[in-house]
């Protein structure tokens, strides 16, 4: 069995080397004629999976997407090719409610509020969103969440409208991009509301960069009273509007998901789904795959507040170092695709067992591993 994968796509080897021969490929630059005897195809977000791509994979027996969004893979025809289709939601959920976390705690520190008692409206109340507002609540903030179409489905949660949740001091985006039907997503925010924002507000878009209209917030950046805004992703990767960067408080190369954590689950998760597709048993555990992280275990003895939170959080993961790397790096060619390739090893809280004497629940409520009380 042929089985072509990502070159960024982590225990690749590990995980299916087994079952056959394993091709590491760019994902970005990938031909159809490098897929004319596969049998597996495994993607990342930035493969184009269409009738073009396949057009000479006769022999393709599986398609996976260590991702959770799909709308890079034209799912209607794989179907049609009956070609089975598996993904991997939720494996960054924690990776980008850390990094929305972590950069919020930036924004409070270099504006001198506290996030406790602010209101954070959630754009999409999936994997990642609820990821996101369960680490928020945690923290003391009054989490506001918008998703039409769980709600519509009978999702038991409260929701509030598209434009209450605009509303709030804090706004994050993680919907999926699509770009048709009555919950379409393409430009989402759009001129008209990029407009009626508070100067103050701060805006975080960590899903897809089409969701928001960069020209338009660009042209609101540019006026006497621009936005706070954190974005992760862009539209047109790798080719983004450039001119943007300047006017956001904290830009990164859609790493949001990137954790080693997050990436490993990715594949994982997709090894686990051919497993059980060609009938075969999953011998293989992620847990005893993944290294010890340099900074593993600390002891705890101060009362916790946000001031302790901030310094814990970004001993992890400080978000400022890959804003910084962003901003040296993005106006050379190739710069974007560049810096995802090489991006730096990033662990999640849970890699930090803190040992405390304290009765301090909202460690475990983040995520870390606690050990004492």
């Amino acid at each position: 069995m042929k089985i072509v994968v990502d070159e960024n796509m982590p225990l690749a080897e590990a995980l299916f080397a087994e079952f056959g021969e394993v091709v590491r490929v760019q994902g970005r630059t990938l031909t159809a004629a490098q897929l004319t005897d596969a049998d597996v195809l495994l993607v990342r977000s930035i493969t184009k999976v269409n009738a073009s791509l396949l057009s000479q994979a006769s022999k393709l027996k599986l398609v996976g997407t260590a991702t959770i969004g799909t709308d890079h893979v034209d799912k209607a025809y794989l179907a049609e090719k009956a070609i089975p289709f598996f993904s991997a939601p939720g494996c960054n959920k924690v990776s980008v409610g850390e990094y929305v976390i972590s950069a919020l705690l930036v924004m409070a520190e270099k504006y001198q509020f506290s996030l406790s008692g602010l209101s954070l409206g959630i754009i999409g109340a999936g994997n990642t969103g609820t990821a996101v507002a369960e680490r928020a609540a945690a923290l003391g903030i009054a989490v506001k969440l918008c998703d039409p179409p769980k709600q519509q489905a009978g999702d038991p949660r409260t929701f509030v409208a598209y434009d209450e949740a605009l509303q709030c001091d804090l706004v994050s985006f993680h919907v999926p991009l699509s770009r048709q039907g009555e919950h379409a997503t393409f430009h989402l925010l759009d001129e008209q509301r990029i407009q009626s924002f508070r100067p103050e507000q701060i805006l975080l878009n960590a899903c897809r960069g089409e969701v928001w209209d960069n020209q338009a917030m660009l042209a609101r950046q540019q006026s006497s009273s621009p936005l706070r805004l954190i974005m992760d992703v862009w539209e047109n990767e790798p080719d983004i509007l450039q001119t943007l960067v300047p006017y956001t408080e904290i830009a990164t190369p859609h790493i949001a998901g990137y954790s080693l954590e997050g990436k490993y689950r990715g594949t994982y998760m997709l090894y686990e789904a051919f497993c059980q597709y060609f009938g075969y048993e999953i011998t293989k555990q992620l847990q005893p795959m993944l290294p010890v992280a340099d900074i593993n275990t600390l002891s705890l003895s101060a009362d916790v507040d946000e001031c302790i939170l901030k310094k814990l959080i970004h001993l992890v993961y400080d978000v400022r170092r890959d804003d910084a790397i962003f901003r040296h790096k993005i106006t050379k060619p190739g710069s974007f695709d560049e810096m995802r390739k090489k991006y730096p090893e990033r662990r999640e809280w849970s890699s930090l067992k803190i040992s405390t004497e304290k009765n301090n629940d909202i460690f475990i409520q983040l995520g870390f591993c606690v050990s004492g009380n």
